[in-house]
């Protein structure tokens, strides 16, 4: 019987398992981040900033960081990360928004932080690019 059911409603089975994941699609991607760190739009992230004194981590090579960054932002290449993890003990039980040029290095450097138990990390979806292509401003230098 059940057989007979899913053989005549195949194709409305699989509409509502595949718009069911279409919902829950954007929550999967993004709502997890790394290790369950939140991940913020620009816009997010402008909000956190002006509500809180948000520490900005920049995880991005020194060269990279030159070119342009957020106002305010502190440079820690991710490969240095675990070795001067004692300038951002302060940090600890502050809100924390790190973010690298597309996302990636970021996601990693969240799980560095977690791991030292940092409250409250969140990391900016897509980087430096998605925070430029927000027409976010720059720092130079």
């Amino acid at each position: 019987m059940i057989v007979e059911f899913i053989t005549e409603n195949a194709i409305f089975i699989g509409l509502a398992l595949g718009s069911g994941l279409a919902l829950l699609w954007p929550f999967l991607r993004q709502g997890g981040g790394a290790a369950g760190i939140p991940s913020l739009t620009s816009t997010e992230a402008v909000m956190l900033m002006n509500q809180s004194k948000t520490f900005v981590l920049d995880v991005r090579e020194e060269s990279e960081f030159a070119e342009g960054h957020i106002q305010g932002a502190k440079n820690i290449p991710l490969k240095q990360l675990e070795a001067r993890m004692k300038e951002l003990e302060k940090y600890k039980k502050k809100p924390v928004l790190v973010h690298c040029q597309h996302g990636n290095r970021s996601g990693a450097a969240c799980k560095v932080l977690a791991a030292q138990e940092f409250a409250q990390l969140c990391q900016l979806t897509g980087g430096l690019n998605k925070w430029v292509e927000a027409k976010m401003p720059l720092v130079k230098g």
